[in-house]
């Protein structure tokens, strides 16, 4: 019994050690791929290869030549921090000399290790050290870096989104930016305020495109977005105004327009800062009829006034916000590319704009290098 009881005391024990084992190697693995932990298992898995490729340009120098030893310098640059890599670079010149010794002269035959070699060696490290530093600096190591970007246009993205709409309405949204890129200068903010009744949505175009203006379109549209609903309609602009100001940016205006929408009675209001007119497609005549309001760009003066202009959807109606990324090229007329917008989109008015907002954008606007952005409001017959 005495034996029975000693061995499940001895079974117990070792299940919680192996259990906190397990614990404490897999926070270690989280905190690494984060770029929190140390880096010393790298470090040893890296130092461990370099024994292994001397060994083996020694042995079949056919099949292992002495610069294989830039692949685990390239592999510390992406892995290492500044000072373990210095770590490794001293083991891979002590591997170069010790072939070169081993081997003989570089001019008694091939497969040996040469000036090329070290050259070869030397400036993969110097570029992996650069890549180190830079990371250092950052403070973003490489295994974090690409998720962070992604997780950056993922809410870029869930922020543009816009709300559920009660039945008898349908949106659709459709983003491109300039050049094919990730990141765009054009985002969209939208929340149902006063019980769910009515609909704000804010489509802004910041200053620049592509990469140059994803960084302040991720600020502002978090910003935007904490502004929208908190304040009444109208202090919605004058507010976003003040806080660009306040940034300071050397290239910090932007252009926006604002749509506060009765989603029982269909009637809104249009609140635009230097931003394009707005587009009403009306059922019964078939006609498009442009929504202009007049309204200074946003970040440029202080004290800025917004004035609204009113309108109404009926059954059948749609309206269209556009960035003009859709309608601006060089060497003709806004109005030329807001009459080829409207053309493109008279082929929808039969079948019904499900779908359209993309491929409007790839119609009239599909190579060119802007970020371009379109949302379409339709009331159903």
């Amino acid at each position: 019994m005495a034996r029975t009881s000693a061995a499940d005391s001895f079974t117990a024990r070792l299940r919680k050690a192996v259990h906190r084992a397990r614990i404490a190697l897999r926070k270690s693995g989280v905190d690494y791929f984060r770029g929190d932990g140390s880096d010393w298992i790298a470090l040893a898995g890296l130092l461990l290869t370099i024994p292994a490729f001397t060994w083996g340009s020694i042995v079949v120098p056919v099949w292992v030549s002495p610069a294989a030893l830039v692949l685990p310098i390239v592999a510390g640059g992406l892995l290492l921090r500044p000072a373990s890599l210095l770590g490794l670079y001293a083991a891979a010149a002590t591997a170069l000399i010790i072939e070169s010794v081993v081997l003989g002269p570089y001019t008694e035959g091939p497969a040996r290790v040469t000036p090329g070699t070290v050259l070869t060696v030397a400036a993969c490290g110097f570029f992996g050290l650069l890549i180190a530093q830079f990371r250092a600096r950052v403070g973003v190591p490489w295994r974090r870096g690409g998720t962070m970007l992604f997780d950056l246009r993922e809410r870029i993205r869930v922020q543009s989104a816009l709300p559920k709409l009660p039945k008898g309405w349908h949106h659709e949204m459709a983003l491109r930016p300039a050049g094919g890129q990730s990141f765009s200068g054009d985002f969209v903010v939208a929340a149902r305020t006063n019980g769910g009744r009515t609909l704000e949505v804010v489509l802004t175009d910041v200053s620049g495109k592509g990469m140059d203006a994803g960084s302040r379109a991720l600020l502002l549209s978090g910003a935007f977005g904490g502004l929208l609903g908190s304040l009444p309609p109208h202090g919605f602009l004058p507010a976003a105004n003040g806080y660009l100001l306040r940034q300071d940016w050397d290239e910090g205006f932007a252009t926006s327009i604002h749509l506060v929408l009765d989603l029982d009675s269909g009637d809104y209001e249009l609140l635009s800062a230097g931003h394009l007119p707005a587009l009403q497609l009306h059922a019964g005549s078939g006609r498009w009829e442009e929504k202009d309001t007049d309204g200074p760009l946003l970040g440029v003066y202080d004290a800025a006034q917004f004035d609204p202009v009113k309108g109404s959807l009926r059954p059948g109606d749609v309206l269209m916000l556009f960035t003009d990324g859709l309608v601006e090229a060089s060497g003709r007329d806004i109005s030329e590319g807001i009459d080829r917008l409207t053309g493109e989109a008279d082929r929808y008015v039969a079948s019904g704009f499900e779908g359209a907002a993309w491929h409007l954008i790839e119609a009239v606007a599909k190579d060119v290098n802007d970020d371009r952005a379109l949302l379409l409001l339709c009331r159903e017959a």
